[in-house]
């Protein structure tokens, strides 16, 4: 079995379609996981993948990059904060946002800390989607470590946790904030009306047409006037073609 063979079985045993992801990158981090199970080509990989769920699972999450954190790159964060205040400010409504790929659920949760410490009283809809069922769970739970909210504002921290055998427990007022559903960035259909679309460190993975695809498709769900806050590593340079200007680092707002 090549690695070709290897994507179209992924793609039917689980649904996700490999060919969209920078194919050296890919490559290498599925050999860095064989060798770490003890697989010694594809075809061994697959057996095992098809018998065992916990390694199932660690594929899953190896190939989605389950890598997050409360508040990642706060300075960046912080520009966010006041880019959100600006939408709040003029949409005189509240909000609908959009967290796609949001793993454990860190980034749905970090905004709605900010949203209800700047717009008391407001309900706002706040929609957070992976493509991974597991993950999504977990985020549900809102149970993290100390690493996970290592970049939190203190005062944020105090307010909306509680510690328990060593996890920190999310407010529940919190979690009612966001709603978790299962959805994949390259083969599903794409929401419209949004005002806010957060999508960090994710789309870097992919090659460049599926990236412009990606964007594409956020410029057409959000609102003229709406913001795409992307990651500390992927600017996006040819943001004219898909209707966007530069309001700020890392943040595209809607013509």
């Amino acid at each position: 079995m090549d690695f070709i063979e290897f994507e179209k079985w992924v793609l039917k045993d689980f649904g996700i379609d490999l060919s969209a992801y920078k194919s050296n990158q890919l490559h290498r981090r599925i050999k860095s996981l064989m060798s770490r199970v003890g697989a010694n080509n594809l075809d061994e990989y697959v057996i095992l993948l098809k018998k065992d769920q916990e390694q199932r699972q660690k594929f899953l999450d190896f190939i989605t990059i389950n890598v997050t954190e409360f508040f990642r790159n706060p300075e960046i964060f912080n520009e966010f904060k006041l880019k959100l205040k600006e939408e709040i400010t003029r949409s005189k409504r509240p909000l609908k946002i959009w967290s796609a790929a949001c793993s454990i659920g860190a980034e749905p949760y970090s905004i709605a800390m900010i949203l209800d410490d700047i717009s008391k009283g407001v309900k706002h809809n706040i929609i957070a989607t992976d493509i991974d069922n597991t993950i999504l769970e977990k985020a549900k739970k809102g149970e993290y470590s100390a690493s996970d909210i290592k970049n939190m504002p203190k005062d944020y921290a105090n307010k909306y946790f509680s510690i328990s055998e060593g996890k920190y427990i999310l407010d529940s007022k919190i979690k009612n904030m966001v709603s978790f559903k299962k959805h994949d960035l390259i083969m599903d259909r794409y929401s419209n009306g949004f005002d806010v679309i957060i999508c960090r460190n994710v789309v870097i993975y992919f090659n460049q047409d599926i990236k412009d695809n990606i964007y594409k498709k956020f410029s057409s769900a959000l609102n003229p006037g709406g913001i795409l806050f992307v990651g500390a590593t992927e600017s996006i340079y040819n943001y004219k073609d898909f209707g966007f200007e530069k309001a700020s680092t890392f943040i595209y707002k809607k013509l």
